[in-house]
Order: C-alpha cells, then structure tokens, then sequence
C-alpha cells in the first residue's frame, strides 16, 4: 500500500494527462455506428446539393454570406 504522498501524486498524475490539451487518445476502432454515421454525412451534402436548383443554391450562398458579413461586423 503506497503512502499517502504516493497516493496522491498518483491522483494528480492522472488528473493531469487525462486533460492534457491538445492530445486525444483514440479509444480504438471507430463503432459501426460511428463508421455509418460518417459515410452518411460524406454522402448529404452532394445528394442534397444535387437536389436542389440553381436558384435554390444562390439563395443559401446569399444568406451564407450575409451571416458571415454580420458575423465579422458585430465583434464585441
């Protein structure tokens, strides 16, 4: 049984690599759910793209823009 110094230096040792920034330990191999969900997200956006009409596409670029303009305007 370690002291109660070993003890907690174990504790804060661990505290201190599980929040590291900038490191993510990968948990292993994607789930087949995490798997299927980005193919599905790869495939939306062109089926949906090709969906829609020209003036559709000029109609959300336009307001893409608009919320990107205002976004830059109003800083705090």
């Amino acid at each position: 049984m370690a002291d109660f110094s070993q003890l907690a230096h174990r504790v804060v040792q661990a505290t201190i690599d599980a929040t590291e920034p900038g490191e993510q330990e990968a948990d292993g191999p994607p789930t087949p759910a995490q798997v299927n969900g980005r193919n599905g997200g790869r495939k939306g956006g062109p089926a949906r793209a090709a969906k829609l009409t020209p003036e559709q596409r000029s109609a959300i670029a336009k307001k893409a823009a608009e919320a990107r303009w205002r976004k830059e305007t109003t800083s705090p």
